[in-house]
Order: C-alpha cells, then sequence, then structure tokens
C-alpha cells in the first residue's frame, strides 16, 4: 500500500513539474502602446490537471487542460485609466447566466401555480 501511494505522488509530482510557474503574468498581458494609448490586455485564465494509476488492470495516465477568455483590456489614454470589456465575453457570460435565470424564474412560476 505504501509503494502505491509512492507511486501515486511522483505521478503527481511529475504532471505538477509540466505545468509551468504561472502568477498574474497569466491574467494580466504585457503593455502595449497603440496609437499613443498604454493597453493591458485582461484574461480570465484557469487550468487543471490529474492523473491516476491502476498498474494491475489499466496502467497510468494523466492530463490536463485550460482555457483563457478575454475579458477586456485597461487603457491609459488622454483622459486617464479605464477598463474596456470584451463585448463578445460579456455576451459568453451573459447568455448562460440569463438562461439559468430564466430556467430558475420559470420553477419559481411553476411551483407559485401549485
Amino acid at each position: 500500500m505504501a509503494e502505491t501511494t509512492s507511486q501515486k505522488d511522483r505521478l503527481t509530482e511529475k504532471l505538477a513539474a509540466g505545468v509551468p510557474d504561472r502568477s498574474v503574468k497569466l491574467a494580466y498581458g504585457e503593455k502595449q502602446t497603440v496609437d499613443g494609448a498604454e493597453i493591458i490586455p485582461v484574461a480570465f485564465v484557469t487550468y487543471g490537471f490529474g492523473g491516476g494509476e491502476d498498474l494491475e488492470q489499466l496502467g497510468s495516465g494523466g492530463g490536463g487542460g485550460g482555457v483563457a477568455i478575454p475579458l477586456g483590456a485597461y487603457v491609459r489614454g488622454p483622459s486617464g485609466l479605464r477598463f474596456q470589456p470584451n463585448q463578445i465575453a460579456v455576451l459568453a457570460a451573459a447568455i448562460p447566466l440569463v438562461s439559468t435565470i430564466a430556467w430558475g424564474i420559470s420553477l419559481i412560476v411553476k411551483a407559485a401555480r401549485r
């Protein structure tokens, strides 16, 4: 049992070593200058990984994935610093939110009719 736990720990360490050290630089991009305005891109970033090992039947394996959603950018221009949202990302986030709210309201209406 201790040997199996040790093997699982080694597998997890190998997977973790494959994920580069990430910090706030992943969500905030490098500052760019466009037409005299400074722009700092902002994104929602998440990733994860996992693995398992069953030497008797299936073997071992692991994997991972991630997603980055561009939320917008901080723009410093003549009028000062302001955040400009990415309209497509706002719509992509709003559609599931509105759908969930509508579904919840329909459940409330159904319950009120009873």
